[in-house]
């Protein structure tokens, strides 16, 4: 099965930074994103929706060094799906995504999300596990012909263009 979730938002909150006893840092928060549309009496409707995200290696103090409340950001990653225990004994459930690449959309020295700019900073774990174990400098992560299970290609320079993702945001 494929998972694979880009969102773009701002930050509801600072980052929260900790590290693993195996040394690797873990940030966690949470975005925002809102989805404009008109609904069938004509008027117009917004819909917003909260997730919380964690980042786990480098890419995790970068978001603490540079993001803060209200920073836009582009996140990709994957969504899972957390279960636990609360001290009431009642189970508690959640989705979060587990972020593998982070986008910082906000102009330099911006802090407040309002504009994007061009040359954008992209930081990405394409030869880390969530575990911050460092893969080997000449190991190529796979590329999959069809998401259905078909079979294994090396990866290659595409030949898909870039979108321009200014465009499609409703926000």
């Amino acid at each position: 099965m494929y998972n694979k979730v880009i969102m773009v938002g701002n930050l509801t909150r600072d980052i929260e930074l900790k590290y693993l006893p195996s040394g690797a840092a873990v940030a966690r928060s949470s975005i925002a994103t809102s989805y404009k549309y008109k609904a069938q009496d004509g008027s117009q409707k917004e819909e917003v929706c909260f997730l919380e995200f964690n980042i786990f290696g480098r890419i995790a103090e970068v978001a603490n060094q540079y993001l803060r409340k209200g920073s836009k950001v582009l996140l990709e990653g994957r969504l899972v799906y957390e279960s636990w225990t609360a001290q009431d004994g009642s189970t508690k459930n959640r989705h979060t995504l587990r972020v593998d690449e982070m986008k910082m959309l906000d102009s330099k020295g911006s802090n407040e999300g309002s504009g994007y700019n061009n040359q954008s900073q992209s930081y990405g774990n394409s030869n880390q596990n969530n575990y911050g174990v460092q893969a080997p400098k000449d190991y190529e992560q796979p590329s999959y012909d069809n998401y259905g299970g078909g079979a294994m290609k090396p990866n290659k320079a595409s030949n898909i263009p870039e979108i321009d993702i200014d465009d499609e945001i409703p926000f």
